[in-house]
């Protein structure tokens, strides 16, 4: 029992009626109410105009926000040095080809500048706000716009699979999915049907009633007339206005986000972001850059050389800011990396490999059981982030690290608290480190957690989100964050971290910046607000239309041969309402970018 069910009612019994009172007139006894053959062919092509007309506009608005606009259809395929240049369909495009871009043109595809020089304007995919200089060997992405140069690109990533591709992709997952409000706009529909159903038939026996007791007609025409009634209540409740209130502006609200640098990957993402009580961050590479650099180094064996080329074999494979941090500062120094067997990451801990049947560890002091060490509580005291490296359980060298806080970090968590949403911190990290960050950043130490594994963070929000209508967002960049990214109400995945951890996410920040938190919240309440107004738009014309149907005002009335017009005026208001988000702006505090 759909919309289309109240179509097929109306439009039948109107030709049936009529095929009833031709019978009457051929026989020589016509009806008052005479046939209405137009009736159910009026019915049918208003409907289908108005729904090629709702169509239209739905797929308009959903075409502005879509990158497939960003995405160029064609190519100028050319040898390595730009001749023999021609144009081709970029979906032709293989892995080897080389591509001209030319000045003010969009770049098809990702790959790599062979040739000539330029100034790249990536702001839609990195929201780099100024053009970005590129030569031989920089890396170029889909959807960026050329400068004033001429340039062959390397392709490194065919048109179905670029950057591009890769964020619409997750943008439309969240069109399979359904939020809360849908379900309850769902359940509302799943009732309508019979709803109107009844009301059809209880408007029908009504006017039988009135025409027979009140106007004095005769049975026939009194069941006739009725039936027009009937027919009308049907026609003017099929529009789907109910039905598109919310995954329509789902769709436009996933579009603007991306807009400014926001990857909502979770339809309930826009839901809760209007009810988030607590938002909970991890600490390097969330709040700190990530780029980590060796302030201190102590090696506690006479062979520093071993004890440096040990911890590179280790280092090496891990992409942990800690870790890489740690290579980077090795190979800076030419340090020759061991050959190491059995290597394994840790999650929330370090690393651990073989060398020489020796069993060597890398990862924090308190993994490695070395937290009481004088030097590394020395390292502490100064808030750096403490990296150890073992040799059959025995210490030969320690690292101290630091990081720096975002530029945006202080005006983001002021404009939390302004909203009243607590803040908390939590870390993998040595308590002191922790909680100098947190005192820095004006955190309660109540709110912040050190030494944390995955489980640990997982059970902290667990803890704040027993709360029956508080919402948390946990944002966070690391594997080690997955868990507590799934567990949060919204896991808010900064762009450069790992892969599964973006996978766990629900919404991925494109750019490196926290700003992107707030744009969620705002996004959120604009696009709820519409949800709201565009289901009470939806009730509101239903009651209308179907009060004027069903003969409720005495001098007013919706014939059937045009209720099917309904479906314009039902639906268009829901789109119009929706594409307002199109041009959703941000307003925060001065230096918020």
């Amino acid at each position: 029992m759909e919309m289309d069910l109240l179509i097929v009612l109306s439009t039948t019994t109107a030709y049936i009626c009529s095929i009833v009172a031709f019978a009457f007139e051929v026989k020589g006894e016509p009806l008052a109410i005479g046939e209405f053959f137009e009736t159910s062919t009026l019915l049918v092509t208003f409907i289908m105009l108005g729904r090629l007309v709702s169509a239209f506009a739905r797929q308009k608005a959903v075409e502005t926000v879509s990158f497939r606009s960003l995405q160029r259809q064609t190519a100028v395929l050319c040898d390595k040095d730009g001749s023999n240049a021609h144009e081709i369909d970029a979906r032709l495009l293989q892995y080897g080809d080389f591509f001209r871009v030319d000045p003010d043109s969009r770049i098809t595809t990702d790959g790599v500048i062979v040739t000539g020089t330029t100034e790249v304007n990536a702001a839609m995919i990195t929201g780099e706000a100024l053009p970005v200089d590129k030569r031989p060997g920089s890396l170029v992405v889909a959807g960026s716009i050329n400068g004033s140069g001429v340039i062959v690109v390397r392709l490194t990533n065919l048109p179905g699979d670029n950057t591009i591709s890769t964020i619409e992709a997750m943008v439309n997952e969240a069109k399979f999915q359904k939020a809360k409000t849908q379900e309850l706009v769902d359940i509302v529909a799943s009732w309508f049907v019979p709803i109107i159903l009844i009301l059809a038939t209880t408007t029908f026996f009504v006017w039988i009633a009135v025409g027979i007791a009140i106007r004095h007609h005769d049975p026939g025409t009194s069941v006739v007339n009725a039936i027009t009634y009937a027919v009308s209540v049907l026609i003017v409740s099929c529009p789907c206005a109910i039905g598109l209130c919310v995954p329509l502006v789902i769709v436009i609200g996933g579009g603007a986000a991306a807009k400014h640098g926001v990857i909502v990957k979770s339809a309930t993402a826009f839901e809760h972001g209007r009810k988030v009580s607590h938002v909970v961050f991890d600490k390097t590479g969330t709040l700190t850059e990530g780029k980590l650099h060796v302030e201190d180094e102590i090696t506690l064996v006479p062979d520093e050389q071993l004890a440096l080329s040990v911890t590179l074999g280790l280092t090496e494979i891990s992409k942990h800011p800690v870790s890489a941090a740690v290579s980077a500062h090795l190979k800076a120094r030419g340090v020759q990396a061991a050959a190491l067997k059995d290597v394994r990451s840790i999650t929330g801990r370090g690393i651990e490999g073989m060398w020489n049947g020796d069993q060597v560890r890398c990862g924090n002091s308190r993994w490695l059981s070395l937290e009481d060490l004088p030097d590394v509580q020395c390292l502490l005291s100064k808030g750096l982030t403490v990296f150890c490296v073992t040799i059959n359980h025995q210490p030969v060298c320690i690292f101290g690290l630091s990081d720096r806080i975002r530029p945006e970090t202080h005006l983001v968590l002021a404009e939390l608290r302004k909203r009243n949403i607590a803040i908390s911190l939590v870390s993998g990290d040595d308590t002191p480190t922790t909680e100098q960050l947190a005192a820095h950043l004006n955190i309660p130490l109540t709110n912040v957690r050190s030494r944390c594994t995955p489980a640990d963070k997982q059970d902290y929000l667990k803890t704040l989100s027993s709360g029956k209508h508080s919402r948390t967002i946990f944002c966070g960049d690391g594997t080690n964050d997955a868990v507590a990214l799934a567990q949060a109400d919204i896991g808010i995945h900064m762009s450069t971290g790992s892969e599964i951890a973006r996978t766990a996410a629900d919404v991925v920040l494109l750019r490196p910046s926290l700003n992107g938190i707030l744009v969620l919240l705002d996004l959120s309440h604009a696009a709820m607000r519409r949800v709201c107004l565009n289901f009470a738009w939806s009730v509101l014309y239903n009651v209308v239309a179907i009060l004027l149907a069903g003969g409720a005002f005495v001098h007013a009335r919706i014939a059937p041969q045009y209720a099917g017009l309904g479906e314009i005026v039902s639906v268009l208001p829901v789109v119009l309402v929706a594409v307002q988000l199109r041009w959703f702006k941000r307003e925060y505090p001065s230096g918020l970018h």
